[in-house]
């Protein structure tokens, strides 16, 4: 059975953490958590727990349909704290969703340039060489 948004949120805040991958803020009474694209639907993301991650609402407005690693950039520029580790883990399993499932061709190689600008800018996930497989 598929999850519907709200289940997803909370899966994301249960799988990475309660605080936004971008700025590092924790969730609470004053900063709730949002659904984020990773893979922004217009480059053809899908709505799967693996392309979802929580993000405050300041983070997710702000970024819009910027590129993940351009925005995790310009989140280290503003001197917020964003977790690359994480953004790489997470495209990492969207990859891996992907290639298990099918379909997403509009996300693939979007996503594949994604997880290269990570891996050269030594985000790669613990376990993993520059290559994106496992060590």
């Amino acid at each position: 059975m598929a999850l519907d948004r709200a289940a997803r949120l909370r899966a994301a805040v249960e799988r990475d953490g309660p605080t936004c991958i971008w700025c590092g803020c924790a969730f609470g009474a004053q900063v709730g958590p949002t659904t984020e694209h990773v893979v922004p639907r217009v480059k053809g993301g899908p709505s799967w727990l693996e392309n979802e991650v929580a993000a405050c609402r300041r983070c997710n407005s702000a970024r819009g349909h910027v590129a993940p690693v351009e925005w995790l950039e310009e989140c280290e520029r503003r001197g917020w704290h964003p977790d690359g580790q994480r953004l790489a883990r997470l495209l990492d399993a969207l990859s891996r969703a992907i290639a298990e499932r099918g379909g997403q061709r509009r996300a693939r190689p979007y996503l594949d340039a994604q997880r290269r600008r990570l891996r050269r800018r030594g985000e790669a996930p613990a376990g993993e060489v520059g290559s994106g497989r496992p060590a």
